[in-house]
């Protein structure tokens, strides 16, 4: 057998050094490998404890005193939280099961009661001893939850929400332009808006009786019935505003409209405004057939009146009962006959036609204009209710309110024949709190129009549930300025929500738009609607599927309270008592 050579030649191990990169910026790797790419990284520290893997009694059962046992020190990350993708929020999981309760808790087992048959021990204070436990009786239990200010009802958690319906029914082709919430109105602000100026003065004014200042409780007088025209012509309908608008301003609106707008946060009823834009100017108006011009009672309490259409106490029968009063008081408190003297404007009311069947009421009105800078000129039609002559001989002009009680039991108000004399400072805060907007828009009212006194009277019904018969027990008068401070109306605040709306209304094409309060929310919304919205050749409004709008409460109007009330753009009312029908006229505009 041969022998084989082998020959083993060595082989030498290679060795490939990695490359190194430089980071110039920082410390670590310029680039990472494929295999650790995508991968979330939430940073740890690994002197962190380590606690459950899993907890299902969530926030139950924490340990209050190392609360932060587990946390980790650079806080909690959601790298790896879990996002479930579908939307469950429609299923509930109901537990129907029925709780077996312990004896103790069932209310049978009552312990030993053999040496407690008195039902009160020495130290009980009140309650019953069981098993050595002392528990209140019904009288103590409740005295103590009157101490700590709790009430115990069971299921009641508040009283609920109070659902209103809008002032005109939304149709399914307006458009929502914007949406503007009370808080941030409230923060607006325009200054130094100066004083009106006026451009025309018409009407007629009667002088003021000084004797009602006179009235008190005890020497009360009786409303009367005062059978006089009251217009309420809408701005496009008013023929000195047509006349004006070819020459003066941009803007156009009545002093009722700019109060509705500037007070709107106060305001928790639905109100809505039609403003219509041609060319670069813009016209306020309110619609035909609405509640706009009655005046809401205690619409800002903690408990408005309740929504009941068979009630005298319904916030629509207690609107035209208020509106009423308002209307007679203003002219009774006038001096009002051929032989007195009467205080004459450069121009004659223009709502007074050749064919006016009545006598008009004593107002005056002033066309005025402001300038909001960046070329907005607002002007508006402002109104006087009469004129005082105080002792130097110069004349103030008044803007005359009443503020009416219905039932001070219902509304959980002070009784006014009892505290109005002594506590009128009193009666007027809590008015200031029941009826803050329309304490509010009056004020702006008289503001815009210029008025030296603000007359309010203070109207009771004769009998609680008699609301055609009212006494007057009093009459105070403030100067605007000095009330505007003391229920917190900020001129500027007004002026910066008028100018909000009308920069945005100024930016939108040529049409028709509805700014409307929202009924259950704090919050005006602007509509762009169709310019055929509205306009029916004077038969009532229908939807587009023939129903009527909504008013602004969901129930029918009694007929013993005025039924003409509701005052249109081209109507008069005259100012008979609420249980008496309405006499409407058709006015000159």
């Amino acid at each position: 057998m041969s022998e084989a050579t082998i020959s083993c030649t060595p082989e030498i191990a290679t060795f490939e050094a990695p490359q190194l990169q430089c980071n110039e910026d920082g410390w670590g790797p310029c680039e990472l490998p494929d295999a650790f790419k995508d991968i979330p990284y939430q940073p740890f520290s690994k002197s962190d404890r380590l606690g459950k893997i899993s907890d299902w009694t969530g926030t139950a059962q924490t340990d209050k005193k190392f609360s932060n046992k587990y946390a980790s020190q650079f806080g909690g990350g959601s790298q790896y939280a879990y996002f479930h993708e579908e939307d469950e929020t429609t299923f509930h999981l109901v537990d129907s099961a029925r709780i077996q309760k312990p004896p103790h808790q069932r209310g049978r087992f009552r312990g030993n009661m053999r040496n407690n048959r008195s039902g009160r021990g020495r130290g009980a204070r009140g309650g019953v001893q069981v098993g050595g436990m002392t528990t209140l009786s019904k009288s103590a239990s409740k005295l103590r939850d009157q101490r700590r200010g709790t009430t115990r009802k069971w299921g009641m958690r508040g009283p609920p929400p109070k659902i209103r319906d809008a002032s005109v029914t939304v149709r399914p082709d307006w458009v929502t332009i914007e949406e503007m919430d009370f808080p941030r109105l409230s923060k607006l602000s325009l200054p130094s808006v100066k004083e009106g100026e006026d451009i025309m003065t018409c009407g007629t004014l009667e002088y003021y009786d000084k004797g009602y200042d006179r009235v008190n409780v005890k020497n009360e007088k009786p409303l009367q019935s005062v059978d006089r025209i009251f217009h309420t012509v809408t701005t496009t309908d008013d023929p000195i505003i047509r006349q004006l608008s070819k020459a003066h301003g941009n803007v156009y609106a009545t002093d009722a409209i700019l109060a509705t707008i500037m007070c709107c946060t106060r305001s928790n009823y639905s109100w809505d405004i039609v403003i219509e834009k041609i060319g670069d100017k813009l016209f306020m108006d309110k619609r035909d057939n609405t509640e706009f011009d009655l005046l809401t009672v205690n619409e800002t309490a903690s408990e408005p009146p309740q929504e009941d259409g068979s009630s005298l106490n319904s916030p629509r029968n207690l609107a035209i009962e208020a509106t009423f009063i308002n209307h007679n008081f203003s002219q009774q408190v006038l001096k009002s006959g051929e032989k007195e003297p009467k205080y004459k404007f450069e121009h004659p009311n223009p709502f007074i036609g050749d064919d006016e069947d009545g006598e008009v009421a004593s107002v005056a009105y002033r066309y005025r204009k402001w300038d909001l800078n960046n070329g907005i000129t607002l002007v508006a039609r402002c109104e006087h209710d009469g004129v005082l002559k105080v002792p130097h001989g110069d004349i103030q002009f008044l803007t005359i309110k009443a503020l009416n009680e219905w039932d001070s039991k219902i509304a959980n108000a002070v009784e006014w024949r009892q505290k109005l004399d002594t506590q009128r400072g009193a009666i007027l805060a809590n008015e200031l709190r029941n009826n803050s907007c329309k304490l509010a828009k009056w004020t702006v009212q008289a503001l815009l129009a210029g008025s030296d006194q603000i007359k309010f009277g203070y109207v009771s019904r004769a009998h609680v549930r008699d609301s055609s018969k009212h006494v007057i027990l009093g009459t105070q008068q403030f100067k605007p300025h000095e009330f505007a401070n003391q229920i917190n109306l900020s001129m500027d605040n007004a002026w910066g929500i008028l100018r909000c709306i009308i920069d945005i209304c100024m930016k939108q094409k040529d049409g028709k738009y509805l700014i409307m309060k929202d009924p259950n929310k704090p919050m005006v919304r602007l509509y762009d609607i169709p310019d055929n919205t509205f306009e029916s050749d004077g038969e009532e409004e229908e939807g587009d599927d023939g129903e009527p709008f909504q008013p602004m409460y969901g129930y029918s109007v009694p007929a013993s309270s005025a039924t003409g009330a509701q005052s249109s753009t081209t109507t008069s009312t005259t100012t008979a008592a609420p249980s008496a029908a309405t006499k409407t006229e058709t006015s000159s505009a």
